[in-house]
């Protein structure tokens, strides 16, 4: 699982976010550390805003 941040202005497809979101989890009543909640958190933001910059506008 890769912890480094992306290159400003080149975000990560979701897919790779995502990915790096199922992998915190290994069990579904799995507890998450301070350490990976806080991770966790930080992926939820970066893949949805990966989601928004995939949306396009309708004419």
């Amino acid at each position: 699982m890769s912890s480094t941040p992306p290159p400003s202005g080149a975000p990560r497809p979701a897919e790779v976010v995502q990915a790096e979101i199922r992998a915190l989890w290994t069990h579904r009543d799995q507890r998450l550390s301070d350490a990976e909640r806080a991770r966790y958190e930080a992926l939820v933001e970066e893949y949805a805003a990966a989601v928004r910059g995939s949306v396009t506008t309708a004419a």
